[in-house]
Formats: structure tokens, C-alpha cells, sequence
């Protein structure tokens, strides 16, 4: 998606719903109790992964949706900020849409904590950003359910890593009172970044096969 958009200077956006797993931050491989946090949540029968971007271990059960923005830059030291900030209110925006009362922010000891997350009963949303030289892509992920499941993941992986975790910091779109339905967040989410632009729905895989 990030060639694509390199070529075209066309912004995209993706959502989807990742397979059940346990996604490991940088800062995570290089803590002492990495290797448990791994057996752990295999354990568990979330198969431990490593991502690029972002900050602490975040787990996925199948249902939470994923998604990223790609968009053209002119100066890679420019920019930061707003696009952290855009990202957030579009988020927000698809929440109250499917009827969460969303808003920026997490409860203390939060699973992945940043600066730039959602919360209602919780946090519901953690954003990170990476930048190459002629685009920024801005992700995130969104829980749609199971929170009691991803907190019972989360608390011995987090344990183990020692990092401050609470159990009850983590919301969803049906603990706020919204559809428990991984289609629908991902149409509020495309909708909400995409407002009245017009649209051109592309496969990943014909992405992949160009």
C-alpha cells in the first residue's frame, strides 16, 4: 500500500481484522521477561508476533479491526503532530458514529499506552505513526469485543514484560454501548477517513499481485 501510494500520490486506507495473535513492540524484545511474555501468550493460543511500529504488546482475537492511513508528504520533519490529531478525530468521529461515546484518551495503566489513543469503558483505540521519506502511514487498532478475553491475554504478557497493566482499562465498541461487529467499525472507520472524497475500493491482494 505504501509503494502504491509512493507511485500514485494517491492517499489510501485499509481496515481489516488481523488473525488471533499477540503483536510485540520493539521495546518488548529487549525486556528481561520478553521470552516468558512469548510463552505465555502461545500458551494462551495467541501465537507471538513483532511489529515495526508502535510501542507495547497489543493482542488481537480476530474480530479487533486493524487500519492504517497512507498519505504523501513534501518534508518528512513536518507534519507529525496534525496528522496524530487528524487520525484521532476521525477515529472519534466513527466511534460516536456506530454510538460509542468516544473520546481522546486512556485510563492509567493501559494496555500499548501512548498519547495518542481512544477511550470509552476504556481504552478502545491506541494509534502509532511511521514515516519514510515521501510518506507517513498512521495505524492503529480498534477493539470491537471481547475485552475480558484480550485482558485475561494481556495481564500475564504484560506481568511478565513489567509493565503496569489493569485488566478493567480495557474497552471495546460493545463495552461502550456499540455493535459488536468488526464490518460494521471498519465501514464507520473508511467512512470517517474518507468523508465526501470519492473512493476506489482496492483488494490487498491485487495490491500484492502488482
Amino acid at each position: 500500500m505504501l509503494n502504491t501510494m509512493a507511485e500514485t500520490d494517491v492517499p489510501a486506507v485499509r481496515a481489516w481484522t488481523p488473525p488471533q495473535q499477540v503483536a510485540f513492540g520493539r521495546r518488548d524484545t529487549r525486556a528481561d521477561g520478553y521470552d516468558l511474555a512469548r510463552a505465555v501468550a502461545e500458551a494462551d493460543g495467541y501465537p507471538p508476533v513483532e511489529r515495526s511500529v508502535g510501542g507495547r504488546a497489543v493482542a488481537y482475537t480476530g474480530t479487533t479491526v486493524a487500519f492504517a492511513v497512507a498519505v504523501p508528504i513534501a518534508d518528512a520533519r513536518r507534519g507529525l503532530a496534525a496528522r496524530y490529531d487528524a487520525a484521532t478525530t476521525a477515529v472519534v468521529r466513527a466511534l460516536r458514529a456506530l454510538g460509542v461515546h468516544a473520546r481522546r484518551g486512556e485510563p492509567a495503566a493501559s494496555f500499548c499506552p501512548g498519547d495518542h489513543s481512544v477511550q470509552a469503558h476504556g481504552k478502545i483505540v491506541g494509534i502509532a505513526q511511521r514515516i519514510r521519506q515521501d510518506v507517513a502511514l498512521v495505524s492503529g487498532i480498534v477493539v470491537v469485543n471481547s475485552h475480558e478475553e484480550l485482558a485475561a491475554v494481556l495481564d500475564p504478557v504484560y506481568a511478565a514484560l513489567g509493565v503496569p497493566f489493569d485488566p478493567d482499562s480495557v474497552g471495546s465498541v460493545e463495552r461502550g454501548g456499540g455493535p459488536a461487529d468488526p464490518e460494521a467499525v471498519i465501514e464507520a472507520l473508511v467512512d470517517a477517513f474518507c468523508g465526501e472524497l470519492s473512493r476506489q475500493r482496492v483488494s490487498a491482494a491485487a495490491l500484492l499481485d502488482d
